[in-house]
């Protein structure tokens, strides 16, 4: 599979690397890693992302780059989609720009969109199965790649504290760090360097917690008023979903954000038990056994109230 792809890279001048929108750490850190590789074999690339980078992210080598749109001549010999698990989830349709396509991703029930498919839901990242693609290659990782790298494998795995953390990660970790990574620079860059806003809506994000009675679930919101009065973005609530994972035999956690008066976004996280890939599926949504997601209709009491049903039915 690897080496198909590699084929079709050396067969390609002009080449587009495009991620979901509101790319996380995974999609953002993958897309800019492959655009630095592929320019340095001489590739003429464009990194492309609808929303661009969050402000957590904006540290990255690459990230002041990223496009947010094609232009409506754009034309590319081969395209990348990352860890988007859906072609519908980048958020533009680039079909028409790409000659061929090539799906990377390690999420299941991946459609299969692309020309090559590359699947592996045991990868723990993404950037993990850039990291391959690139070894497998045998170009040089230079230091903006190796960051990049780094921080979509320590994303992924909730700074390797999540199932997922397994020997690849911790291996591909090890090897970043000893070409010149520094840890701490980027975990303060993620972790603590936080703008004034997003812990003014976490202030009022948290009394929203709700605890099931049975305590094996817990959840909190965020509305589109919260928003207005912290003067707050949605990238500003990355990680409010793991205040309720936290607590003591919470088993499943939940976050519901509306994204319009109409509409509210809800986050799943399971500690591990708890398949809330499936639970999301059956929404509508997708992701993977212990990180999932969906948008659903409805005001936000309804919405709260149909999901706490259906993780009961899920804990019974």
């Amino acid at each position: 599979m690897i080496r198909k792809i590699l084929d079709k890279i050396g067969a390609s001048r002009k080449i587009l690397v495009a991620a979901h929108a509101s790319p996380d750490g995974d999609a953002l850190a993958s897309t800019l890693a492959l655009y630095h590789v592929l320019r340095e074999q001489g590739k003429d690339v464009v990194a492309l992302n609808i929303d661009g980078a969050p402000e957590p992210y904006g540290f990255l080598p690459g990230a002041e780059i990223l496009c947010r749109d094609l232009s409506p001549d754009a034309r590319f010999d081969l395209g990348f989609v990352l860890d988007a698990g859906e072609l519908s989830r980048v958020g533009i349709d680039i079909t028409a720009a790409c000659r061929e396509l090539i799906n990377i991703d390690h999420h299941p029930f991946s459609e299969t969109f692309g020309v090559i498919n590359w699947v592996d839901e045991k990868a723990s990242a993404t950037g993990a199965m850039v990291y391959r693609l690139v070894k497998t290659a045998g170009w040089d990782i230079s230091l903006p790649v190796a960051v990049n790298i780094y921080t979509a494998v320590l994303s992924d795995t909730g700074s390797f504290r999540y199932s997922n953390a397994d020997t690849e990660a911790f291996n591909i970790a090890g090897e970043m760090v000893g070409m010149g990574v520094d840890p701490w620079e980027i975990a303060s860059g993620i972790y603590e360097n936080q703008p004034p806003e997003r812990l003014k809506l976490l202030g009022q994000c948290l009394p929203t917690l709700y605890i099931s009675p049975c305590g094996r679930y817990a959840s909190v919101s965020v509305t589109l008023d919260m928003y207005r009065q912290a003067a707050g973005k949605a990238e500003h609530t990355d990680r409010f979903v793991n205040y309720p994972r936290s607590i003591q035999g919470v088993e499943v956690a939940i976050f519901f954000r509306q994204i319009d008066p109409g509409q509210i976004k809800v986050g799943f996280r399971s500690k591990g038990r708890v398949d809330v890939g499936s639970l999301a599926r059956a929404l509508g949504g997708g992701g993977h056994h212990n990180a999932a997601g969906a948008v659903l209709s409805g005001t936000q009491e309804s919405v709260e109230q149909s999901v706490y049903r259906q993780v009961e039915a899920m804990l019974a």
